[in-house]
């Protein structure tokens, strides 16, 4: 028994060991705009920016299709458009080009969900398929997140969506309502604590002369500019080329690099109505009966003509 029990604890000692290594030696992988966004309690701020702006600083163009008016209990999509020159290609995070990724939010109106998965039909499980939802937090499943996913595959991302039905929820009510959209595609130029990334433009810290230029740590650029308080340093990481040399003078706030950003984040508001059938039916009833009453009508002239034209002759 003691021989069968030493191999199986051996065994089980080894894999808890090899769990615990993997773990704490796993670095945390947030991903923006998911992870950026938890830093606020909702996406979009009072004055109507959404916070995917405080980091993707240049504007770009972003379009939404979301019908005009949808039935309750009725699977829709809303369809965000990301354009974008899918030739360039932007700064990642070691320096090295590569592709830009994109990511959206969607802020739908309360009660307005992410579509299960068994009531989609066949088109739009395919025009989802390799996109992955998450909601912006267990309390707000109405307001859904996409990305960061490769831009050259998505620069349409559909989401599907399940409207609510005031049959079943009395805090919903007919009528319209507000869709708030934001997408942004290539990498912030600053990160969610406040710090530049090497996609953006870096700075002179003072006035001065550029009196040094040396390499610094993993690929980084150390700039020294000597000015009337002594010298002060810039350190540019890798990806942002130079744009001055030794002895060249500058002014406080002078861009030193160029501005290696190709990317942008751009939000656009649209409107949904949440139709009752009801309301439908009585139109197409209305419709009906004008249509009849012009008819009535034009039979009834036709036969006032008759009698006129007998009674003449």
């Amino acid at each position: 028994m003691r021989r069968f029990l030493s191999p199986l604890f051996g065994t089980l000692l080894t894999l808890c060991l090899s769990v615990g290594v993997l773990l704490l030696g796993a670095s945390p992988s947030w991903a923006y705009p998911f992870w950026a966004q938890q830093n606020y309690a909702s996406p979009r701020e009072a004055t109507g920016k959404i916070v995917c702006a405080n980091c993707h600083l240049a504007k770009k163009a972003t379009r939404v299709e979301v019908p005009q008016a949808v039935f309750p209990d009725t699977v829709f999509k809303a369809v965000v458009e990301i354009p974008y020159d899918t030739s360039v290609q932007q700064v990642s995070g070691n320096g090295s080009p590569a592709g830009l990724n994109v990511g959206a939010v969607v802020m739908l109106p309360d009660g307005f969900t992410l579509a299960p998965q068994d009531r989609l039909s066949d088109e739009l499980k395919e025009e989802t398929a390799g996109v992955y939802f998450t909601q912006y937090s267990d309390d707000q499943p109405n307001i859904l997140l996409v990305g960061p996913i490769p831009g050259d595959q998505h620069q349409e991302i559909v989401f599907p969506i399940l409207s609510p039905d005031p049959a079943t929820d009395s805090a919903i009510h007919f009528g319209k309502y507000q869709v708030h959209v934001g997408a942004n595609r290539g990498r912030g130029q600053v990160t969610p604590q406040g710090e530049k990334t090497n996609n953006t433009v870096y700075t002179a810290p003072a006035a001065g002369t550029v009196s040094a230029i040396t390499t610094g740590d993993d690929g980084s650029t150390v700039v020294e500019i000597t000015g009337a308080n002594g010298a002060v340093t810039e350190t540019v990481p890798a990806g942002p080329s130079l744009t001055v040399a030794v002895g060249d003078v500058v002014e406080a706030g002078a861009p030193i690099t160029n501005d290696p950003n190709v990317g942008g984040f751009g939000q656009i508001d649209a409107e949904v109505v949440l139709q009752n059938p009801v309301r439908i039916y009585g139109l197409l009833a209305f419709f009906a009966a004008v249509a009849l009453a012009q008819i009535m009508l034009v039979l009834k002239k036709r036969q006032v003509e008759k009698v006129q034209a007998a009674e003449g002759f």
